[in-house]
């Protein structure tokens, strides 16, 4: 049952992080069943355990939908993740090893190419580099703990982050600030690497309502 009820966690979240899933989309719970050959016993637990992680909603005898924020919360749940994700950036700085290094500089280098190749094209392509950059910061940061919180936070904001690269001179102003960030990393100035991605993975209030609505 418990292999089941992962393999039900691990499609929905596979649906969110791609973008077939949006906030506020109905979860085809049957087709959950069909498509995996489970009972319903494991698709309501993985319903349970999304709710818990905040991911989801679930209405009484409405079935789930994909969690979709308030302004307030929207708002709350940026500025924790805008936390997380400087911490990570901060600790990546200090415990920065080769091999990370190595991982950092690729993913940094695959964004500035693209912006340079694409410009404002390719927003949905460029958004995959833009996780790999993060998730290499995170990981250089040593602490999987952090990175299992990062990645639960994420993803109720991705929808909003995705849509915000169709936004005019945003890949361009991603792609820079990557750079920006991969260096004070690089150079070991913790504080100034933690303050610079707290303010990249940030929206202003404007930002922010303009992106709830696109997605209402």
């Amino acid at each position: 049952m418990a292999g089941q009820t992962e393999t039900i966690i691990a499609a929905v979240l596979k649906g969110i992080d791609a973008g077939r899933l949006n906030p506020g989309d109905s979860i085809d719970e049957q087709m959950l069943i069909d498509a995996h050959g489970v009972s319903r016993t494991p698709v309501r637990e993985a319903m349970i355990q999304l709710e818990t992680a905040g991911l989801i909603t679930r209405h009484p005898r409405k079935g789930a939908t994909v969690f979709r924020p308030t302004l307030e919360e929207f708002l709350a749940i940026l500025e924790v993740h805008a936390k997380l994700e400087g911490q990570a950036a901060g600790l990546a700085a200090r415990r920065l090893s080769r091999s990370h290094a190595r991982a950092l500089e690729a993913a940094t280098a695959a964004c500035e190419a693209h912006a340079a190749a694409h410009g404002d094209a390719e927003p949905d392509l460029y958004y995959q580099l833009n996780l790999d950059f993060h998730r290499s910061v995170a990981e250089a940061a040593g602490n999987p703990f952090l990175l299992d919180m990062i990645k639960t936070n994420a993803r109720k904001l991705m929808a909003y982050y995705r849509a915000r690269y169709h936004y005019a001179g945003v890949i361009g102003t991603s792609a820079r600030e990557h750079r920006e960030i991969a260096t004070l990393i690089a150079d070991r100035r913790a504080a100034e690497a933690e303050a610079a991605m707290a303010r990249h993975v940030s929206f202003d209030h404007v930002t922010a309502m303009d992106l709830l609505a696109a997605l209402a």
